[in-house]
């Protein structure tokens, strides 16, 4: 039972960060910009983690014993820019291409991921990892549409973020991979949100978001955003990983991509053909494959 709720909290957690792209295009057609988007999901979503992390001492001290909390706080705080860094990129690739396109790009994650593990750490890939990158990159080819679409009309800038957006989030997994493991997960994110808007503000300075005018309509947004894309996703994650075990996890989290195209297609009605659908079909296969655990014996 404990795996099925584990499941069904990692599913939704992936569920609604492919849900974003959608509400950031919608955004970027209320003429928000880009600051002001980041801005006011960074600074909601900090102001509700908090929020949860006071509810969890005053109810549920306890918790907090469990965990050394010795790691310095700064340096969560810091490594929270990547988090921070990857919205940047992320929603502004949205702004110039599909967001059907940017979220394929931003799964990119997976294989450049690999990449730096083996750069940096020197963790040599298995060859099944190396048979599903080679995989992916054919079925990126296929799930961007790049034979279909006029090549002419697709921002290279877009592609060029879309590309960093997906570097900067396989960064991010290996920093928060190894960083404040010792503080509660709660606690952890709350840090790490508050170091990407630090960094958010100190970067666009999007105080516009305070002017009335303003406040008025982007408030429903950063709610939206800040729930589905700082709140949700790392608190979900946090109680169902543990209770499904990563490779199963892992699987369980593609679905994003299947959902962000989805709601590309039916809510801002962009041209997703059938050739796409199995490039994307054959990339969630791929990471499915690579991280299905084997029998043992």
């Amino acid at each position: 039972m404990d795996k099925i709720k584990g499941a069904i909290a990692v599913t939704i957690g992936a569920a609604s960060f492919g849900v974003l792209s959608t509400f950031v295009k919608k955004a970027y057609e209320k003429g928000f910009t880009l600051g002001e988007i980041t801005g006011v999901q960074a600074l909601y979503g900090m102001i509700v983690l908090f929020v949860l992390l006071a509810i969890f001492k005053i109810f549920n001290a306890r918790y907090f014993q469990k965990y050394p909390s010795k790691s310095p706080k700064w340096v969560i705080l810091i490594s929270g820019i990547s988090t921070g860094i990857v919205s940047i990129l992320y929603y502004k690739s949205i702004g110039l291409i599909p967001a059907s396109l940017a979220i394929v790009l931003l799964m990119q994650y997976i294989w450049i991921g690999q990449l730096l593990e083996f750069l940096i750490f020197r963790s040599k890939p298995s060859g099944k990892q190396l048979f599903g990158t080679l995989v992916i990159l054919g079925a990126t080819l296929l799930a961007t549409g790049v034979f279909e679409y006029d090549l002419r009309s697709i921002s290279i800038a877009g592609v060029a973020y879309g590309l960093s957006a997906a570097t900067a989030y396989a960064s991010f997994i290996l920093v928060n991979g190894r960083v404040g493991n010792d503080h509660p997960p709660v606690q952890k994110s709350a840090i790490m949100v508050a170091g990407a808007c630090i960094f958010i503000f100190i970067l666009f300075r999007p105080f516009s978001i305070f002017e009335k005018n303003i406040f008025t309509e982007i408030w429903s947004y950063g709610i939206l955003l800040a729930t589905l894309g700082t709140v949700l996703p790392p608190v979900l994650f946090a109680y169902g990983i543990p209770k499904t075990g990563v490779p199963i996890a892992s699987i369980l989290s593609t679905v994003e991509l299947p959902v962000a195209i989805c709601l590309s297609f039916m809510i801002l009605h962009e041209h997703v053909s059938m050739l796409q659908f199995v490039g994307v079909a054959c990339i969630l296969l791929t990471i499915v494959v690579i991280n299905f655990p084997r029998k043992k014996n």
